[in-house]
Parts: C-alpha cells; structure tokens; sequence
C-alpha cells in the first residue's frame, strides 16, 4: 500500500510515460429510468472502435440503480467481473450458490466465498470461466445503488467458475492506495488445487486470471498518493503496462492530477489512459479539487 501525503511541486513526471485523458462527457451513456449508465468502453448499445479494450481491461461502467430495480439473470463466460460498491446496497443472486445472505452485516459473519449484501467497500468478484448466471438487484426500498462494474479478459478460456467478496477498510484508502484484486500467485500453469486455494500474487486482496491489479484510494484535497505500477513483483509482464485512472462521480468536486502535470487534470467521470510505463515505476495522483477524490487504478498487461 502507499503512502498519502502533502502534494509536491517536485513529484515524478513520468516523462516517458503518455497519459491520454478521457473525459467522462466523451463515455457512452444510456440512461433506462432504473439504470443510468457511463461506458468507458464498447457495451451494449455504444461502440466506438477506438474504444473496446485496453490492455486486459474489456469494460469499465459506471452505474446508478434505482430501488427495486437490477440486472436480471444472464449468463457470463470467459469473463472476471468485478464490482466495485461506492454507495447503496446491491443483492447478488447466481446459478451456484444461491441467493446473497440478507441478515448479514458484514464480511466478517461470511466466508469471503459467499454472497451477502454488498455495501460500500465491498467488492464482489466473479470468474466467469466455463459458464455461469447471475443477477444484481438492488432490494433497498429509496436508495439508489451508485457501483462500477469492470470486467477484464482471463489469460485462458474455460476456467472453473468461482466467486470471491471481499471488503476494503475506508481508513487505508485515505493513508495510501490499496491493492484490491492482483493475479492469481500459480499463474496460467495453476493446478486444481491451486486454483480451490485461490491465493493472490498479493496477499489480502482478490486473485483474477489476468496480468492484472486493481488499486484505489480516497485522497483529501491538497494531498496525494502514489501507485507503484506493476505491485513490486506482483506482474509477469514487467514492460509497457497499460495503467487505467478512473475518478468516480460521487459528487465532491473532486479533481485529480496526474505525475504532476498541469495539463493533466481529471475530474468526476473523467478517466486516462497511462501507458510507456512499466513495472516500479511511481504514478503520482494529486488531490487538487473542492473535495475528497475518490481513485480507482486498473494496471494491465
């Protein structure tokens, strides 16, 4: 995890590094009445060939719920689906394990197999591999549920289905960022029994079937934080990652920037892609609006 800290006019610009912005008024959108939805990425009915995949990153949308509405069942294969709670509540239902437990409180009364209410922190994790169903409903009577769901291309096709949920303290988001999903430690050669342990590169986080890390924090105005690109030997691929920024939009007049340059501010629903860069080198976010930023990392192969 780094470590947050004052901003610096003397941070790292990355010179070789190319950081292309994406503002979030440029994303596909469609908004259903239950569902109000921004695509980074080709999905459903936007397509933009320019946009359809970076790196193993495949999809990155940002989407507001109503209450009482959700996803139906629909089936996933060859896919790691991921969500990512910013607030609400967001019941899961699938083909292996049944419905979410409702009663639950918290992680710590579930295995981090299992399924419970998910709520702010939490991410749930889903190897499609072989074939799998699910839904994603939103039970609360008024709350709308605001998430990110991002999927990424496995290394291999037909993987055993498996789901993972875990929850990340908000405190550790404001000290630095933290790691939250990074690849599976046996790698594409992993045996069954190494694929039931399900053992991250990275321990404490969610293991995914990709050259993949997903990190966020929370940054205070007027401080910053640091992602060390690659995990420090969590990656196979140590040359020319491709790092994703996202700034979700939580409506705290956030605004970020990017390895100290000026002309690399991002606000709520803007996003940029990172690339010649490559694995220990330091992506340093600023924290340079009205309120906290939220920011979410996706570092690719």
């Amino acid at each position: 995890m780094s470590i947050a800290r004052k901003a610096s006019k003397a941070m790292s610009l990355l010179p070789s590094a190319k950081i292309t912005p994406r503002p979030s008024s440029a994303r596909g959108h469609a908004h259903h009445g239950w569902l109000n939805t921004y695509h980074t990425f080709s999905f459903a009915s936007y397509f933009s060939p320019q946009f359809t995949s970076f790196g193993a990153l495949r999809v990155l949308n940002e989407d507001r719920v109503a209450a009482q509405s959700g996803f139906p069942t629909h089936p996933h294969r060859d896919a790691e689906i991921f969500s990512y709670i910013l607030s609400g509540e967001l019941t899961h239902r699938d083909s292996m394990l049944g419905r979410g437990q409702k009663d639950a409180k918290t992680l710590s009364e579930v295995s981090k197999d299992d399924f419970y209410v998910m709520k702010r922190g939490d991410v749930q994790f889903t190897t499609g591999g072989s074939g799998i169903a699910h839904a994603e409903e939103n039970e609360h009577p008024e709350q709308e549920v605001h998430f990110l769901q991002i999927w990424a291309t496995p290394w291999r096709k037909g993987l055993v289905p498996r789901y993972h949920t875990m929850s990340f303290d908000e405190e550790a988001k404001r000290k630095g960022f933290v790691t939250i999903l990074s690849p599976l430690k046996a790698g594409l050669k992993a045996t069954p029994e190494e694929e039931k342990e399900a053992r991250p590169a990275v321990e404490g986080t969610i293991p995914i079937h990709a050259d993949f890390l997903m990190g966020a924090s929370i940054i205070a105005p007027g401080n910053s934080a640091a992602w060390r690109i690659g995990g420090d030997g969590a990656v196979q691929e140590e040359k020319g990652r491709k790092v994703y920024v996202h700034v979700p939009m939580r409506g705290f007049g956030a605004r970020i920037r990017l390895a100290g340059r000026e002309d690399q501010v991002l606000g709520e629903g803007d996003g940029a892609f990172v690339e010649k860069v490559d694995a220990g080198d330091e992506l340093m976010v600023e924290s340079v609006g009205d309120g906290e930023a939220e920011v979410v990392i996706l570092d690719s192969n």
